[in-house]
C-alpha cells in the first residue's frame, strides 16, 4: 500500500509539473549562467581583468593568423636587397595571372593604367603626376622590388599590405611582370606545373638572409 501510494504521488507530481509547462516560453533555467554568458564591451573596464582592462595585447611574438613576417625593412637597404634577391614563390600560371589582373585593375590600374604605362586614369586627369611606365630604364623593377613597394608604399603611393593578401600581391606581382613584358616586346612568362608540383597557395616563407637560407637547406638535406 506505501508502495502504491509513493509511485501515485510521483506520478500526480511528474504529471502537474509537465501540464504546467509552456511550450510557448522557455523552461526554467537552474544554471543560467552556462546559458547566458556574460558580454564585455571592447575595450571596458571591468574588475575581473588584469588592471581592469578587456582588451588585452597579443602575446609577443605571435602573428595573426594567416600571415606571415616580412623581413625586409623599409628603408633603401631594405628595398634594395629585395629588389636584387627576393623571388616570387609563387608559379606564373594562367590562373595566377588572372587573378593578378582582376587585383591590378581594382588597386593599380587608377595610377599606373591598364597597360603599365602610367597613364592611369587619375594621371589622364593630371589628379596625380610622375607615374613611370613599368619598362622605365631608370627603375628597372623586379619581382623583389615590385613587391616590396606594395608592401610599404613609396613616394605618393600607399602600402597595400592591409588590403591585399601574401598570395594576392605575388599574384599582382605576375601581373605587373606579364605588363613590363610586353611593354619591352617580349613574351611574358607562363610556368606549367607538372602533377607534382605545389599548388599555387602554398606561400613558403621568405628569409631576407641568403646565408641562413643555405644553412637551413644544408641542415634538410642531412636530416634527408
Amino acid at each position: 500500500m506505501k508502495n502504491t501510494l509513493k509511485i501515485v504521488t510521483v506520478t500526480m507530481m511528474v504529471f502537474t509539473l509537465l501540464s504546467c509547462q509552456d511550450k510557448r516560453k522557455p523552461n526554467y533555467q537552474y544554471m543560467p549562467n552556462m546559458y547566458e554568458s556574460v558580454g564585455y564591451e571592447t575595450y571596458g573596464e571591468y574588475n575581473v581583468f588584469e588592471n581592469d582592462q578587456e582588451a588585452k595585447l597579443p602575446v609577443e611574438g605571435s602573428v595573426p593568423r594567416g600571415w606571415m613576417p616580412y623581413d625586409f625593412e623599409n628603408s633603401n637597404k631594405g628595398y634594395q636587397t629585395a629588389k636584387d634577391s627576393l623571388k616570387n614563390p609563387i608559379a606564373y600560371t594562367e590562373e595566377n595571372l588572372a587573378e593578378g589582373k582582376a587585383l591590378y585593375d581594382i588597386y593599380c590600374a587608377v595610377c599606373h593604367g591598364a597597360k603599365g604605362d602610367g597613364q592611369g586614369i587619375l594621371v589622364q586627369r593630371e589628379k596625380i603626376l610622375g607615374v613611370p611606365a613599368y619598362n622605365d630604364a631608370g627603375r628597372a623593377i623586379t619581382e623583389g622590388s615590385i613587391y616590396h613597394v606594395m608592401y610599404y608604399g613609396i613616394n605618393s603611393m600607399g602600402s597595400y599590405a592591409s588590403q591585399t593578401s601574401i598570395e594576392e600581391r605575388w599574384q599582382i606581382v605576375a601581373y605587373v611582370e606579364k605588363l613590363k613584358a610586353e611593354l619591352d616586346g617580349k613574351a611574358p612568362r607562363v610556368d606549367k606545373l607538372d602533377e607534382s608540383d605545389a599548388p599555387s597557395d602554398m606561400i613558403p616563407a621568405v628569409n631576407a638572409d641568403p646565408e641562413v637560407a643555405v644553412a637551413e637547406e644544408a641542415e634538410e638535406t642531412t636530416n634527408e
